[in-house]
């Protein structure tokens, strides 16, 4: 839109329709109501093949503490999470980490600070492995020695 046209839409001179200009109104029949909104097929297919690997990671933003039962529910199911504790309080954030630190002791698994206020609850089973740079590695592919 130009911006003589712009200062009419403004000024009330003219109808703003630009964005009724790219609406299409196919998209909103498709999908039935309850259904999730994909824009490709093939996105629930690889959702169904991670889920019967055991290849899921849970991500939990809490508010409060009364979200870590969230927290609980898929560390005990043996999925991974990422607590990210940055929404919350100081006081309710150290009473979540008190919350996952009894969870990795009782249930075996380990957990790892990712950035400040964020941290990784891997299951017993789960390895995690460092992603340390190639320059750093002995035996890395751009070795030079």
């Amino acid at each position: 839109m130009g911006s003589v046209r712009k200062a009419s839409a403004w000024l009330g001179l003219v109808d703003d329709n630009e964005d009724e200009r790219y609406y299409d109104d196919d998209y909103s029949d498709g999908a039935a109501p309850g259904d999730a909104w994909v824009t490709d097929p093939r996105v629930k297919v690889a959702t169904d093949v991670a889920e019967e690997r055991g290849r899921r990671i849970g991500t939990v933003t809490p508010d409060s503490f009364r979200d870590a039962r969230a927290i609980g529910e898929l560390f005990r199911d043996g999925i991974p999470v990422i607590m990210n504790l940055t929404a919350m309080e100081a006081g309710d954030a150290k009473r979540v980490v008190d919350f996952a630190a009894g969870l990795i002791f009782g249930l075996r698994g380990s957990i790892e600070r990712v950035s400040n206020r964020v941290f990784l609850l891997s299951p017993a089973d789960t390895e995690v492995v460092s992603g340390e740079p190639a320059a750093r590695r002995a035996d890395g592919f751009f070795n030079q020695s």
